[in-house]
């Protein structure tokens, strides 16, 4: 009975929330609650909840004040200098557009957070792609699978979320990924020079003088060497290709003259009232020792944010009314992800708590093969690329992930290597249609959902695969 109640709380769960009919917090919160009713312990609720929360409060903390802190940081230009050394470096070379929106996601993603990521890699890149003609699908589908990697971070979410649902600790799932993740992340930079390198055989490249010439006729027109006309509209000459940097090609855009100084090529308002140019180094620094501190695991995740963001507020706005006005900027972050995970114990406490999680965990043991026993964390590397995609993180963290770790602990699987295998899929799950960033990411880039979905699910769960593979072969799952 409990098996069957059990399963069909989750089912309503995933149900709910991919119909759209409940918010994630509202569901997290109502339908454990029902259901714990349903099965006759409605009198223990407060107990669970109580408890799980208890046992919550340093991922929310941790959270919280991650986004406090790499918001601060974004706002006093810590990440301006890289976007513009990001598109020296690009110049109008395709291949190099491409490794450069891969490296500049990447390191954005260091906020934790994936709309923040999309706006600031979209905002710097978005101009050179559309003066050079370049593929839209290409922008969004790097920027993506970067991302999905660097998600995985412990304020990142999925693996705040797996440590929450299995009361681990953040530090002991992230750390010993590093090495895996690193491999996929290199694999992305690899992705987007094979890319670079189609677009630039697409439509060659030019020189970056060329690419920011004026406007003549309010389109986007390559005039190909010797005086062929392309077509007007989409940056392509006839037969596909760009005059080459030396000729006498160029590429006029849709707006004045700009250069890598100005505003849209920054991605970032350059004349904030934000900046602090003179902290520079501070912050440059202060971060630099926080993520070592974090790594060397010298104390505790959410005592080094709470520190961190504390410091950087004080240092870099000390005025009360500045602080006040930075914290209330980025407000809607804390309070979505913070309440995500406090509405989070409702859910696993009544899972845990009802004895649904065991009985559940029961039958999954008895369906699997003997032999792929011992190999639960593989199978759970290999899940977590379609039910990530089809799910929620929510979903499946709060929902599938206790499930396997429990079968996984019936054949001697530890749950910190379940908990590490079920970080492979991320490179595919921030493509899924159930993210809500990604509609921010597709929706400044001017590209169509099901364009983006078709041209990167393929690479993003290559991406997945190789991360997989890596886990596995350094023994880390």
């Amino acid at each position: 009975m409990l098996t069957l109640l059990g399963f069909a709380m989750i089912a309503t769960f995933l149900v709910l929330i991919m119909m759209k009919r409940m918010s994630p917090i509202a569901a997290l919160v109502l339908i454990p609650a029902l259901f714990c009713v349903a099965v006759g312990q409605g009198a223990q609720l407060g107990d669970y909840v109580i408890d799980g929360v208890g046992k919550l409060a340093p991922t929310a903390a941790m959270l919280m004040f991650a986004i406090v802190y790499f918001g601060v940081m974004i706002d006093v230009g810590l990440f301006d200098p890289i976007v513009r050394g990001i598109l020296r470096f690009c110049k109008a070379d395709p291949v190099r557009v491409v490794v450069g929106t891969a490296v500049l996601a990447a390191i954005v993603s260091l906020d934790g957070d994936g709309s923040t990521t999309f706006m600031i890699t979209v905002s710097a890149m978005y101009p050179l792609y559309k003066r050079l003609g370049m593929s839209l699908v290409v922008l969004t589908g790097v920027a993506a699978t970067a991302n999905g990697v660097m998600n995985t971070l412990p304020w990142g979410g999925p693996t705040a979320r797996a440590a929450t649902a299995l009361k681990l600790d953040a530090g002991d799932i992230f750390v010993p990924m590093i090495p895996a993740l690193a491999v996929g992340l290199l694999f992305v930079i690899a992705l987007a020079y094979v890319l670079g390198r189609r677009e630039r055989k697409r439509i060659g490249y030019l020189t970056l003088d060329q690419a920011l010439a004026p406007e003549t006729d309010g389109e986007t027109v390559l005039v190909g060497a010797g005086g062929a006309a392309g077509t007007a509209g989409n940056g392509r000459a006839k037969g596909g290709r760009a005059a080459r940097g030396g000729s006498s090609g160029a590429v006029f855009g849709d707006g004045p003259e700009e250069t890598s100084g100005t505003p849209g090529f920054q991605g970032l308002d350059p004349d904030r009232a934000t900046l602090r140019p003179r902290l520079y180094w501070f912050n440059a620094g202060l971060t630099v020792a926080l993520l070592t501190a974090m790594i060397l695991e010298l104390m505790p995740i959410p005592v080094l944010f709470l520190l961190g963001a504390a410091l950087a507020l004080t240092v870099n706005f000390p005025r009360p009314a500045e602080q006040k006005e930075r914290l209330a900027a980025h407000a809607d972050n804390v309070l979505n992800v913070a309440g995500m995970v406090f509405a989070a114990a409702v859910f696993t406490g009544v899972l845990t708590g009802t004895g649904m999680v065991k009985h559940m965990a029961d039958w999954l043991v008895g369906a699997i093969p003997e032999a792929m026993g011992p190999h639960m964390a593989l199978v759970t590397g290999v899940l977590s690329l379609p039910l990530t995609y089809f799910m929620s993180n929510d979903g499946f963290y709060f929902g599938v992930l206790p499930v396997l770790a429990e079968a996984g602990a019936a054949h001697g699987v530890s749950p910190l290597e379940i908990a590490r295998a079920s970080l492979v899929g991320q490179a595919l799950h921030m493509s899924s249609p159930l993210v809500p960033a990604v509609y921010v990411l597709v929706g400044m880039a001017k590209v169509e959902f099901g364009d983006h979905t078709r041209f990167t699910v393929k690479w993003a769960a290559l991406t997945s695969l190789v991360v997989l593979a890596a886990a596995v072969l350094f023994g880390i799952v």
